[in-house]
């Protein structure tokens, strides 16, 4: 798969920074999550990486790095070789980056280690098939049981209440696209053993779920394809111009009737995905 351009140049930024300020550091980089799964949006979407080192590196250096690299869209996380053999929730804290800006305690999954194994792209070091990275599907699909609840089913709670900043998200294309398609993936997790995009998780609940969720569904694949989900009040904004006066082709005639939609599906999905678990 030949990377969109703006992953590319993402890329190349990235590795020169990295290379000037602790030559020899990053041994090994490959990609995830949208970019990996052919649902790269330039628009919307960050680019998700993993970055392997010989050993753990000193935070300071990795501060350094994303700070220089800045506001690009380039979240992921740091592992050694031998991370990549073991099971993520036994390993404890890993430094993540996120939005220009270093965790030096972040958590990994996973969902990290499957995508890597079976759709990483490798920018640097050896090609993911000939690394030893874990795959448990078990261990997958527990960790996913369980973020049905950790995660998602909180904030389905929290958008449920309107004036949260959860319940304002979700008047927008971002809470849209966010929550349809987020509990969709899992759903698909536990119904095939698989990982999928975003946009995979919307057409895999089309032809799941009842008719009386294919609108909201439509709704989320819409947004997802045009582009234009944008996590930030400009995005709750442009949801409201969804319906009002813009070009825009919303299926819905208010982002009120929207948010309750995406919240119902949320909600039967959460306990469909939980079912599927029980009965596996």
């Amino acid at each position: 798969m030949t990377p969109h351009p703006k992953i590319a140049a993402i890329v190349e930024t990235y590795l020169s920074l990295a290379d000037a300020e602790a030559p020899g550091l990053v041994e090994g980089l490959y990609l995830e999550g949208s970019a990996a799964l052919g649902d790269y949006r330039p628009g919307t979407s960050d680019v998700d990486f993993v970055a392997v080192t010989s050993a753990l590196p000193p935070a300071g250096v990795l501060e350094r790095i994303h700070t220089k690299l800045g506001a690009h869209p380039f979240d992921g996380v740091y592992l050694t070789w031998d991370d990549l053999g073991h099971d993520p929730t036994a390993l404890g804290e890993r430094p993540q980056a996120h939005a220009g800006r270093l965790n030096r305690r972040g958590t990994v999954n996973p969902v990290t280690w499957h995508t890597l194994a079976r759709h990483g792209l490798t920018c640097r070091g050896p090609k993911t098939e000939d690394l030893k990275i874990w795959n448990d599907p078990e261990a997958l699909a527990a960790w996913t049981d369980r973020n049905l609840d950790l995660y998602w089913r909180r904030l389905v709670i929290r958008a449920s209440r309107p004036l949260t900043p959860w319940g304002l998200t979700c008047l927008g294309p971002y809470g849209t696209v966010w929550v349809v398609t987020g509990v969709a993936r899992l759903h698909y997790t536990l119904a095939t053993g698989e990982i999928t995009s975003k946009s995979g998780a919307g057409r895999h609940a089309r032809q799941t779920f009842p008719e009386r969720w294919h609108r909201v569904i439509d709704e989320a694949l819409r947004l997802r394809e045009e582009d234009t989900a944008v996590p930030s009040t400009a995005g709750v904004i442009a949801g409201l111009g969804d319906h009002f006066g813009t070009p825009r082709r919303s299926l819905y005639g208010s982002p009120f009737e929207r948010r309750r939609d995406v919240l119902g599906f949320a909600d039967e999905a959460i306990t469909a995905a939980h079912e599927l678990y029980r009965t596996r």
